[in-house]
């Protein structure tokens, strides 16, 4: 069986392509596809990103699909940055650009500064729709840690741990990673469709 994953963030790719290792599935990337179109992300919620990625990528392909949509919410910033994660600090925002605007919006808040990373995955082809969605609790540091991840990792701390998820191996995020979470589940219910 192969799967379009919808996305172009390679630090995603890897993730999923290991949780799928497990398994004949063959997990096609969009730069094989030779697919480097933006697609827009008009929807309010995870889901609803993550069902505009992969429809419009199993319209253009007819090839089962799945997309995810994921984001940082914080407490004290009423669930900001949201589904604006990947572009909080403007369209073309780097991560480190994306950092530091969270950390500047948190200034003027005492700390904990508690947090979930959220994940919506979704599977799309045929006759098929699915979608799971997964969390994982934690809290925004104030100074960057490790070198691995990407994205906010360096400075969400998961709860009940003592380092931030740029600091843990893929191997160990993955274990308790929101999108990891997300793709597991997934997966098994892909799996029963085959």
């Amino acid at each position: 069986m192969e799967i379009i994953f919808a996305t172009s963030n390679t630090g995603k790719l890897k993730e999923v392509r290991n949780i799928f290792s497990k398994s004949e599935i063959k997990i096609i990337s969009l730069s094989e596809l030779g697919f480097d179109e933006e697609i827009e992300e008009t929807g309010s919620t995870f889901e609803q990103n993550a069902f505009i990625k992969a429809e419009t990528i199993y319209e253009k392909y007819k090839i089962s699909v799945m997309a995810d949509d994921s984001g940082l919410a914080v407490e004290q910033l009423n669930n900001e940055p949201g589904v604006y994660s990947a572009r909080y600090a403007g369209e073309n925002a780097t991560y480190a650009d994306n950092n530091k605007k969270l950390k500047d919006e948190l200034l003027s808040f005492q700390a904990p500064h508690y947090a979930q990373f959220v994940c919506c995955a979704v599977f799309v082809n045929e006759n098929t729709r699915i979608s799971v969605l997964e969390k994982l609790d934690g809290e925004i540091i104030t100074e960057f840690k490790g070198k691995n991840g990407f994205g906010y990792d360096p400075i969400f701390k998961p709860r009940n741990s003592n380092i931030t998820l740029a600091e843990m191996s893929l191997k160990n995020k993955n274990k308790i990673s929101h999108r990891a979470r997300a793709f597991n589940l997934l997966y098994e219910k892909i799996v029963k469709l085959s």
